[in-house]
């Protein structure tokens, strides 16, 4: 029996510590794109702002971990499968059989249609090597604009902005992270980064970028309201996308990710997925989604790796939940955080203070929340929507104050 995972992100290494648990006797080989060890993306903009090395984002911190585990890491890029005969085949032309596969390649960033994405002052911030790039420029006091400002846009803003920067935020729709928060959520986070120096525009798109005289690291950013903007960096953070595209031809059904059912195995027998590569089952919504959260990622690894093993564990759906840092204002967004029809909300909003409550509920349940400048309430809010705890007369009360989730939570858990 030889258990393949493609991918050595969260996902996949969790999957190959839980198969060597589960299945001893097995052989595993784990295939990642990257030449350094697995690492997580997450801790990049640590990297950034020096409070760790790049060896801090390693995945597993032990000397020889995979070598100790009898996991086999292979560096390579998969180029197709051939289901019918268990086989893969590397970009530089080498194959490696499987008896069951993990799929767990991760996600892409997006490149938006912007002419001189490719001039040299211009990054992603996705691998080692970004984080890389973009130290090269990001000097204190350098022009940086940065293109999006969604969850992964103001993770790296944070650490732009840690290095000093004069840095300017750039997002097409008309709020901050507005796929995790409302309008008035959005719009005090807005109104957060630029207590704290940063220069946001919404509504606002990049039209091209170019090199400003003969410098190529020196640049004009030209915007759709006609303004140019001078930068020595541009970072590009406008979305990512599953890395799927060489499963064409292998039969597997896909949509936005790979789509699996409840124990992560993809149509295609003794072909499983994970990660933000996989279209799992999402517990508010009850439909197949994308959750591309490290959290998420690490849970499908695990249950994936259990199945794979014959030992059905069937996974409950992931929660879409997020929380942020950004420049120091804690926000969070849980399960149907913008309501469902019909239904009942409660809010409390204090601009001054950067405080902000909404809870969304369905009968007596509460089914999604946001929240900013709290962070004392993370695991309440989770348990109370993932436990979907009848309120009854505490709808009420959070009605009138949403503050009161812990004690309603205390009361309704009993």
């Amino acid at each position: 029996m030889t258990y393949v995972i493609i991918g050595a992100g969260p996902a996949g290494v969790t999957a190959a510590d839980t198969l060597r648990k589960a299945d001893p006797s097995t052989d595993v080989v784990m295939i990642g794109s990257e030449p350094e060890p697995p690492y997580s993306r997450m801790a990049i903009p640590y990297v950034l702002t020096g409070l760790i090395k790049e060896e801090g984002t390693y995945l597993r911190k032990d000397d020889g971990h995979y070598d100790a585990n009898a996991i086999q890491y292979r560096q390579g890029i998969v180029a197709s499968i051939d289901p019918a005969k268990k086989t893969l085949k590397l970009e530089d032309g080498s194959e490696q059989a499987y008896s069951k596969l993990l799929i767990a390649t991760g996600a892409s960033p997006v490149k938006p249609p912007v002419e001189g994405l490719d001039l040299p002052a211009v990054h992603h911030c996705w691998t080692l090597e970004d984080c890389r790039n973009i130290i090269k420029y990001a000097d204190k006091g350098a022009d940086v604009v940065l293109m999006g400002a969604g969850f992964i846009g103001c993770i790296i803003m944070e650490a732009l902005a840690e290095r000093g920067v004069n840095l300017t935020v750039v997002e097409a729709l008309d709020r901050m992270v507005p796929r995790m928060m409302n309008e008035a959520a959005g719009n005090m986070v807005k109104a957060w980064c630029e207590t704290k120096g940063v220069n946001v525009l919404t509504s606002t798109k990049v039209t091209k970028i170019e090199a400003s005289g003969d410098k190529q690291d020196t640049l004009k950013v030209d915007l759709d309201s006609g303004d140019q903007i001078p930068a020595h960096l541009v970072v590009v953070a406008t979305g990512v996308k599953s890395n799927i595209g060489f499963v064409e031809g292998s039969g597997m059904k896909t949509e936005e990710g790979i789509l699996v059912d409840e124990f992560m195995r993809s149509s295609v027998d003794d072909i499983y997925a994970a990660g933000d590569c996989a279209q799992g089952p999402d517990f508010s919504t009850g439909a197949w989604a994308v959750h591309a959260v490290q959290p998420t990622a690490v849970d499908h690894g695990r249950i994936a790796a259990l199945n794979m093993a014959g030992k059905p564990a069937p996974y409950k759906g992931s929660l879409n939940m997020n929380v942020l840092d950004t420049v120091g204002l804690i926000s969070a967004s849980f399960g149907k955080w913008d309501g469902i029809k019909g239904g009942d909300h409660a809010e409390a909003i204090d601009t001054d203070n950067f405080r902000y409550m909404r809870l969304e509920f369905d009968g007596d349940k509460i089914v999604g929340a946001l929240s900013l400048g709290r962070t004392d309430h993370i695991g309440v809010l989770r348990g109370l929507i993932q436990t979907e705890v009848p309120l009854g007369d505490w709808k009420q009360k959070l009605m009138a104050d949403p503050h009161l989730i812990a004690d309603a939570y205390v009361a309704c858990s009993q």
